[in-house]
């Protein structure tokens, strides 16, 4: 069964490219929070670990947007949609590292000790990663408008 949503305004591809730099700018909001949370240890990396994975999320999304289909799965599985985009043939090899943040979606928050994290998340790491990912659909959005 296929739960997706439909991005249907007119018909027309220009308004899914509007639904993907909405869905960007919405990336950028929890890309804003990780940088707020960045040095200040009073956020776990549970709440650091769910903005990496709502702007990775949000970013694909907007990415997936782009190819004028006007569909995406209501999903939090990264990988599901990495693979979609790397069916279209995006080049998101450099990203998909960041697949290991699905955990952090629902389970990582509600059920203590579930990411089973032997060390920190590197906060400047992550922040570089995920800036670098928003960058790249800041490009594909842009050649496409």
């Amino acid at each position: 069964m296929w739960l997706g949503v439909r991005i249907v305004k007119g018909g027309c591809y220009m308004a899914e490219l509007e639904h993907a730099k909405s869905l960007l700018r919405m990336a950028h909001k929890d890309f804003n929070a990780l940088v707020g949370m960045r040095e200040n240890s009073l956020f776990a990396d549970e709440i650091f670990g769910f903005h990496v994975q709502q702007a990775v999320e949000k970013s694909l999304k907007a990415w997936l947007c782009t190819y004028g289909e006007g569909v995406y799965p209501m999903t939090h599985e990264l990988a599901r949609l990495f693979s979609l985009l790397e069916n279209h043939g995006a080049a998101v090899e450099a990203f998909w590292e960041l697949v290991q943040y699905t955990v952090f979606a629902v389970q990582a928050r509600y059920e203590e000790g579930i990411t089973d994290m032997d060390e920190a998340i590197d906060r400047a790491a992550e922040i570089r990663n995920v800036a670098a990912l928003l960058a790249c659909v800041e490009k594909v959005i842009a050649a496409k408008t």
